[in-house]
């Protein structure tokens, strides 16, 4: 298992963060995180909103008590060690609590699903570090994809093929910002719907899936198709547990993407 520092312990409104994993926003944030063990961080805008220290909790913002969620992540906090006892083969997932809303917020309803196909994706309780991403951000998975991933990646190495992690896990809340950005950028909610999966969709929610690219390759195009690391993942990511989600012509309505890979813990 990873160390307690290497967990990102999820709740519904709040993340908590391992604090060394964190960049300073300020210098009081900087003050806060040189001693800080973990760090309450609201989903939905990334701010933090407190920090643990040896000597107890630090409110970040005005009016920490009245924080939505701050009740379930302060209980969170005192399960870390829980999870960490809990293993591999047993990840909580957290209630679909609230996903009607961001739907709504959409346009949307569970209609949606049903049209295309694509399942409602809980997230985990918690997640495990498992490196960097191509951007040097945290990369969180499943902690049974963590292993899969580190496994897959050195054997493509082994062979001379590179392989890096454009983004892992996302939240529901981090979906909708997807959604929200681009309908601000004049783009109707079909066209999104043709590249993003709606938020409560996508399989990132899951932390199971990546998108991988490779040195030189810009990500999430493509053109990643025609790469030695495509090629390679083609022939040899299922040994390890791997699927491409959305080959050509498949039948969600998703764009093509050889860059997404979801693990099967079956398969693993």
């Amino acid at each position: 298992m990873p160390r307690a520092a290497d967990i990102l312990v999820n709740t519904a409104d709040i993340e908590l963060w391992p604090a060394r994993l964190l960049r300073a926003r300020s210098n009081r944030d900087a003050r806060a995180l040189s001693r800080a063990r973990h760090v309450l961080r609201r989903k939905r805008d990334g701010r933090y909103l407190a920090a643990e220290l040896p000597d107890g909790l630090l409110a970040l913002v005005p009016r920490l008590a009245r924080e939505p969620g701050v009740d379930d992540a302060l209980a969170a906090l005192d399960a870390i060690p829980a999870h960490r006892r809990a293993g591999l083969e047993r990840v909580p997932t957290l209630p679909l609590d609230g996903l009607e809303d961001r739907l709504e917020a959409l346009g949307l309803d569970h209609g949606y699903g049903e049209q295309s196909g694509l399942a409602l994706v809980p997230e985990p309780a918690w997640l495990s570090l498992a490196g960097f991403d191509r951007y040097r951000r945290p990369l969180w998975l499943h902690a049974r994809a963590g292993p899969a991933w580190a496994a897959l990646r050195a054997a493509a190495h082994r062979e001379g093929v590179l392989l890096e992690a454009i983004s892992g896990y996302r939240s529901h809340a981090y979906q909708l910002g997807i959604f929200e950005r681009k309908r601000e950028r004049g783009l109707a909610v079909e066209e999104i719907l043709q590249v993003n999966a709606a938020p409560g969709y996508s399989e990132h929610h899951s932390g199971l899936a990546l998108d991988i690219g490779t040195p030189g390759e810009p990500a999430a195009e493509t053109s990643f198709e025609d790469t030695d690391a495509f090629a390679w993942l083609t022939a040899n990511a299922g040994d390890y547990g791997f699927q491409m989600s959305y080959p050509r012509d498949n039948p969600h309505g998703i764009v093509y993407e050889p860059w997404h890979w979801r693990y099967s813990p079956e398969a693993g």
